[in-house]
């Protein structure tokens, strides 16, 4: 009991000063928006003053104990490492441990506490507006870090005031089926899952955005996380104005957050392709070095949803200063066969002669897809990367070759010749180790002193005819079996 005290005491004292100061955070851009849902038998009193506010909400705090320690209990049920017994109080076993984390558990208690004054507010059948005020400041106050909770608990908050509903409600259902274990075909139950965006909700979500981008760096990198999670929400795109807002943020004076927009881009183009290419071309002109390579990194997500487009964002990137940029671009080389296979093919005879030699690696995952549609290779790739020296490329190539050799002797047959000049004496010891006497037969043939070799039979496949004896053997013969006759070992 004293433990619990002791840890409830602390948590309390951090807890009001810290709700005094996300309060105070919160209400410094006046005026707060206007409640989603009001309730028309009572009058909406407006906060006249930021300071009345917050003594308000300290003030609920103090007078709502049960809410404290319902929370309080809840939060610490989370936090804690769960190696006790059930029966053990973890406000005793944990004291200490606690007490090092009264900021974590501050937070956590913060956004529960938001949560549930954002309930009140937002409850359809009584909605409170006193307490939307106070929950409103909150979130504000709150959303000042781009990780942890305000941006996971946060973004919750912020769907929930667009759709004026209560936290916690699930927005959307799985469909019942077969797969669940009540499932009955014959019911049929009402259901609204549907997403719809709030009037009243979507100017006061677009208030708490419009505040978060004109705060500090901070602030708008949590933006962006949100953005990121409400870009799943297609009801919600248009409305809050999600691609204008990721548009905005792409001329960022912070490199970092230019950065974060790029991951948004895929999404960005599904729901808006207009928007989506104009954020792209803002940010390819950006000469940052952390933009540059996050571009680079979504490259096959763009040419997957662009096309053509995303052909000279290719271009400049394989001519680019960074190293690194130009190694992550040539592995992308090979979307571009799903464009033009002619030009995907050229791009690869170009590349054959980089001087980077992470961009001549990267290649070989198109040879084999170039040989299946090219087979002649009248453009000689296969001789021009076998010539290269790279032991990395020739490993590849190699491995390639002893694949086609299985499959196809034909096929070998002509690039083993026409890598004759280059020295194939290092592809012969891994083939003689996979099939005994099988280099010998192709060292005859290439001396013209022998026929090609056919392709190898495939090993047969046992297919029992249920003529075998159905007794079992005997358990210690079979465990002397494994133990002698296989080599295991206890």
């Amino acid at each position: 009991m004293k433990s619990r005290l002791k840890v409830s005491q602390t948590v309390m004292e951090s807890l009001a000063t810290g709700l005094v100061e996300a309060l105070e955070r919160g209400c410094l851009s006046w005026p707060l928006p206007e409640p989603p849902l009001v309730d028309s038998d009572l009058p909406v009193n407006h906060p006249k003053e930021a300071r009345d506010l917050a003594e308000k909400g300290l003030a609920m705090l103090h007078a709502d104990k049960g809410m404290f320690d319902r929370h309080l209990a809840i939060v610490v049920d989370l936090i804690v490492p769960h190696r006790m017994n059930l029966m053990d109080d973890p406000f005793e076993v944990h004291e200490r441990w606690l007490l090092k984390r009264i900021d974590k558990l501050t937070e956590r208690m913060l956004f529960a506490i938001a949560t549930e004054w954002l309930a009140l507010a937002l409850d359809s059948t009584f909605p409170n507006t006193e307490h939307w005020w106070l929950a409103i400041a909150l979130t504000d106050g709150l959303a000042n870090k781009a990780y942890g909770q305000p941006v996971h608990q946060g973004y919750h908050l912020v769907e929930s005031i667009a759709l004026a509903q209560r936290p916690g409600t699930w927005h959307t259902q799985p469909e019942e089926g077969p797969h669940n274990t009540a499932w009955n075909p014959h019911e049929v139950v009402p259901r609204n899952t549907a997403v719809v965006a709030h009037e009243r909700g979507t100017k006061a979500a677009i208030w708490l955005l419009k505040t978060l981008e004109e705060g500090d760096e901070n602030r708008r990198l949590l933006l962006i996380e949100w953005c990121k999670l409400l870009l799943e929400r297609k009801e919600l795109f248009e409305p809050l104005a999600i691609g204008e807002i990721l548009l905005r943020r792409a001329n960022d004076n912070s490199e970092e957050i230019a950065a974060r927009v790029v991951g948004c881009l895929a999404r960005l183009i599904e729901n808006d392709q207009i928007l989506g290419e104009k954020c792209v071309k803002r940010l390819h002109e950006r000469d940052e070095l952390l933009v540059r390579r996050a571009m680079v990194d979504v490259l096959t997500r763009l040419f997957r949803r662009l096309g053509e487009v995303a052909v000279p964002l290719l271009e400049s990137m394989l001519v680019d200063d960074d190293e690194s940029i130009r190694a992550v671009a040539s592995a992308t080389v090979g979307d571009l066969r799903f464009l033009d296979s002619e030009m995907w093919a050229d791009k690869i005879l170009e590349l054959c002669s980089h001087e980077c030699p992470a961009v001549r690696r990267n290649l070989v995952i198109c040879v084999r897809n170039y040989i299946d549609e090219f087979t002649t290779d009248e453009r000689n790739i296969i001789p021009l990367m076998w010539a290269d020296g790279d032991e990395v490329v020739l490993t590849r190539l190699r491995e390639m070759l002893l694949r086609i050799e299985d499959t196809d002797p034909l096929a070998f047959s002509i690039k083993i010749q026409a890598l004759q000049e280059h020295g194939i004496d290092h592809i012969w010891p891994p083939m003689e180790v996979r099939r005994p006497g099988r280099s010998q037969l192709w060292k005859d043939w290439l001396a013209g002193t022998g026929e090609m070799p056919e392709a190898p039979e495939p090993e047969a496949m046992h297919i029992s005819d249920m003529s075998e004896s159905e007794e079992l053997p005997n358990l210690a013969d079979a465990l002397a079996q494994l133990d002698h006759g296989m080599g295991f070992i206890d």
